[in-house]
């Protein structure tokens, strides 16, 4: 292949090439559901998967549920925190897209005029994924897969470099893994305060805080009656 021999010995190129080679035999109609895919449709998987295990926390209640909650607050302002910390790292190391420096490139996505070092949109999902598996592993470990997907997606389509991805794959970990105890020691009081109010306990438990109170009311009634009852069986 023409574009290997103009690589080298950079495996970096080589598996540039080698993924991106990929789409030039692929089907067309294959090759633009790769582009809305890796473009925007994993974005929005992450997206959905947060909102499904706060769907699934809601559903289960129990004591820690302000605390899943203020996990699942977490992964979103983790992303953007993470894509935050990305525009000094692109600014510093100014690496042009591959498509720039490489010919034979089949790059399905064009207007790309940034750097590519490090990839947004591994750092993003990897970050929500990240944070996702503090708040519950099975979600966690679906929400790791949609970033290793997204990251072969962008190197597929010809906008990065395969240690773009890596570096972004690192970048969102780190912000969501070494932040995370900040960011609970803020976010769960917040949500446990939110949960008291009439709203939020929809929001953290899937009830009101009046039907709430009700079934705690119902509960000591229960328990009142039965201390009676032994009282006058004693």
């Amino acid at each position: 292949m023409a574009g290997l021999a103009e690589s080298g010995s950079n495996p970096d190129v080589d598996l540039l090439y080698d993924i991106n080679g990929l789409a030039k035999d692929a089907p067309h109609w294959f090759d633009r559901a790769m582009e809305y895919v890796g473009e925007y449709g994993l974005l929005l998987a992450s997206v959905l998967l947060v909102v499904w295990c706060w769907w699934s926390v809601r559903r289960r209640g129990g004591e820690d549920a302000a605390g899943s909650v203020a996990a699942l607050v977490w992964a979103p302002l983790a992303a953007g925190i993470a894509v935050l910390v990305n525009v000094p790292i692109r600014g510093f190391v100014e690496r042009p897209r591959p498509f720039r420096d490489h010919q034979g490139l089949d790059v399905l996505v064009s207007g790309k005029t940034d750097f590519s070092f490090v990839s947004d949109h591994a750092t993003i999902t990897m970050a929500m994924g990240a944070a996702l598996f503090v708040a519950d592993r099975r979600f966690g470990l679906a929400g790791i897969g949609i970033a290793l997907l997204e990251g072969f997606c962008r190197v597929y389509m010809g906008v990065h470099y395969p240690t773009d991805v890596v570096g972004g794959f690192a970048l969102g970990t780190a912000v969501a893994l070494l932040l995370s105890p900040l960011a609970m020691a803020v976010l769960t009081p917040v949500a446990r305060a939110v949960e008291g109010t009439s709203w939020g306990a929809w929001l953290v438990r899937g009830r009101s805080a009046r039907g709430a109170g009700a079934v705690v009311a119902e509960a000591r009634g229960e328990e009142r009656a039965s201390a009676e009852e032994r009282d006058l069986a004693a």
